[in-house]
């Protein structure tokens, strides 16, 4: 009875911004590690970024110094997309790794276009 929700996904110009959330629920007595996922279709899944604690944080290639990765008292995730490119267009998954497990979201989509 574990549930992981993405939100705030949409369609964003290039070159803007977008802030993605990542809400869990159910019985979860620790999380350790929150992690950002996307994947195009018929294509693999490509990890974004994780957060290990409170601020331990890192990053794919890709992402450095776009995207910040981030996590409230409640073990709220966040994904802040800055620069944002039309390759970024994905659905954006969230995992969160607690006790022993990994717990996925259905996924959020962001659409980068003009």
């Amino acid at each position: 009875q574990v549930q992981v929700v993405e939100s705030g996904g949409g369609l964003v110009q290039p070159g803007g911004f977008r802030r993605l959330s990542c809400t869990p629920s159910g019985r979860i007595f620790s999380i350790k590690t929150m992690g950002w996922y996307r994947q195009v279709p018929g294509k693999e899944r490509e990890w974004v970024a994780e957060i290990y604690g409170d601020d331990i944080t890192n990053y794919a290639d890709s992402m450095k110094g776009r995207f910040i990765i981030s996590r409230d008292n409640a073990n709220v995730a966040y994904l802040q997309m800055n620069n944002l490119k039309p390759e970024d267009t994905a659905v954006y998954y969230c995992k969160a790794f607690a006790d022993g497990v990994d717990y996925w979201g259905k996924g959020t989509l962001v659409t980068v276009s003009s």
